[in-house]
């Protein structure tokens, strides 16, 4: 593939483990990646001419202006121009897609990303209200359960038109939970298994609607960089991961406004970026997708087209998305088993996704990977963001 001089490529990144971290903030959070990525890069503060820092912050801490905390922890980066950006989930593919667009507008050369969250130093109970920032709050605030209720609804609707399909998600839960077993990067390391998440217990109770806890990913702390360059500049790097394609695509914030069991603006966020990078899914070696909950892996099986509308639990059954299958999904172990410390999360599946590429992904690789989607969303898919990678050298 021939890239345009100003076309962006990831060249480094660093990842911190996702968990239950002792890293107290954001800001410690940030030093740990920062100088990380640009050392995997193999260049220097001094080369970066913008940074974009994605946090989403509304109520973890009372610290805001994240991007402010970036020359804390690398006083190099003092006069660099630095950016907070938050779009809900999608927080962190915001600040990637911003960051691109700064190098590809030609107002630089080389741009830092990082993408961060601490979350568990914030009580549970509260934690499900502050993620209800992502949600129009005028008509879906009052539930009971925070953002997972919103999810047990989708699931409710799902169930309501098209069968329960309790099973298909514990299947997804399942193969999560065994992909993320070989990440060490992952908040859980664990095989759970299909028969534990199928079934509701007092280990794995029901929590909004027909989603159990296992249907449910986690509340992480964590942080992941990247560093980003244009085609010309990557040329001269080690190795560089290229977006042969990129999209984003918002829908409706209110629930009201939608049908519950279909993510629109996910299918034609994936149908652009496929369009863009002249591929099908067939061309696919593996994607990272977001399963925020097992039901929107489930609807997202059906937005990528890799199932017709209310198939997408035939996916699940018949194995397609594990190691193995025609299209693996989440080889990192998605969300569910990886982690969620939201602000990271995309900049996380995008570098798993370049890991793979590059055959650096450890005891995660899948060989031969060529292409890779990552699909990354906001609230209730309603920001969409979709890339497709490839790696350049």
């Amino acid at each position: 593939m021939t890239q345009d001089r100003r076309t962006a490529a990831i060249v480094g990144w660093r990842h911190s483990p996702f968990g239950k971290l002792e890293a107290p903030d954001i800001e410690a959070l940030i030093a740990e990646v920062a100088q990380g990525a640009l050392d995997d890069a193999g260049i220097g503060a001094a080369d970066v001419d913008f940074v974009t820092v994605g946090v989403l912050n509304s109520g973890f801490s009372k610290q805001g202006f994240e991007a402010g905390l970036v020359s804390a922890a690398m006083p190099e980066l003092a006069h660099t121009p630095a950016m907070h950006v938050e779009n809900a989930c999608a927080t962190g593919s915001a600040a990637i897609y911003s960051a691109m667009d700064f190098i590809e507008s030609g107002r630089g050369r080389i741009a830092l990303v990082i993408g961060a969250e601490k979350m568990t130093a914030t009580p549970t109970s509260e934690v499900g209200d502050i993620l209800l920032s992502a949600c129009y709050r005028k008509e879906e605030g009052g539930v009971e359960n925070g953002f997972a209720s919103i999810f047990g609804q989708i699931a409710s609707s799902y169930f309501q038109r098209y069968g329960d399909k309790s099973a298909e998600l514990a299947m997804i839960a399942a193969k999560n939970h065994v992909h993320g077993l070989s990440n060490p990067y992952a908040h859980m390391r664990k095989d759970f298994g299909f028969d534990f998440c199928n079934t509701v217990s007092d280990k794995n109770p029901r929590v909004a609607g027909p989603l159990r806890r296992t249907d449910c990913s986690l509340v992480s702390d964590g942080a992941a960089a990247l560093v980003l360059a244009d085609a010309e500049t990557a040329a001269t790097m080690r190795r560089a991961v290229a977006f042969r394609a990129r999209a984003q695509v918002n829908d409706f914030l209110p629930l009201s406004k939608r049908d519950l069991t279909a993510f629109e603006g996910a299918r034609r966020a994936w149908a652009k970026a496929k369009e863009a990078a002249g591929v099908t899914l067939d061309d696919l070696s593996l994607v990272e997708t977001h399963d925020c909950f097992t039901m929107a892996e489930m609807i997202e099986y059906e937005a990528m087209g890799l199932a017709k509308p209310g198939e997408g639990w035939k996916i699940a059954r018949e194995g397609v998305t594990s190691r193995g299958g025609r299209l693996p999904v989440n080889l990192s172990g998605g969300l569910k088993s990886r982690g969620h410390p939201i602000g990271a999360t995309g900049v996380s599946q995008h570098v798993m996704a370049a890991m793979q590429l590059t055959g650096e992904a450890g005891d995660m690789q899948l060989q031969g990977a060529e292409l890779a989607g990552v699909f990354n969303m906001g609230g209730a898919g309603v920001a969409n963001y979709v890339s497709i990678l490839e790696r350049l050298k």
